[in-house]
């Protein structure tokens, strides 16, 4: 398995609340993040949605699909967690803030690949990999914020 370490910040004009509520309806990703394909929820989780497990379906910039479920962990205004098994294994990670008046999200994705595929190319693919995710990311910003009717401000601290 090769490891990725990878994380995204955005900062959209907005409240914190508002991307926060949008985050955590990952059922409806698809309808304004480009590159989810899928979401299907396998287990509702308690009353506050910590233990859900969801099943996600990604496509991506190259030509390759990822399939994981996700178990939610931490669900709060300011964290949202999980647990990934499937294709990718590992913890993801967004953190929430309040920065002047605008919304700050940062995702922390720490994974393994279990694709022999991937693993066998990782040594040289590694780079790509790594541009693969940034570009589906940088998409997700900017579909959040038209989904949110705002403007991204930033991604990874560079302007839009």
């Amino acid at each position: 398995m090769s490891r990725y370490t990878l994380v995204t910040s955005w900062t959209l004009e907005t409240g914190v609340d508002r991307v926060w509520r949008a985050l955590r309806a990952t059922r409806e990703w698809p309808s304004w993040w480009k590159y989810v394909e899928r979401v299907e929820e396998i287990e509702p989780g308690d009353s506050d949605g910590v233990g859900a497990l969801a099943r996600y379906t990604w496509s991506s910039r190259l030509p390759y699909r990822l399939t994981f479920d996700m178990r939610t962990t931490v669900l709060q205004p300011d964290r949202i967690e999980g647990v990934a098994s499937g294709d990718l294994k590992g913890h993801g990670r967004w953190d929430l803030r309040d920065e002047g008046g605008r919304a700050k999200a940062d995702y922390t994705w720490s994974v393994d690949t279990d694709k022999a595929w991937m693993n066998l190319l990782a040594p040289v693919l590694a780079p790509v990999f790594a541009w693969n995710h940034g570009e589906v990311m940088r998409e997700g910003g900017r579909g959040l914020a038209r989904h949110l009717g705002t403007k991204l401000v930033s991604v990874n601290g560079r302007p839009c």
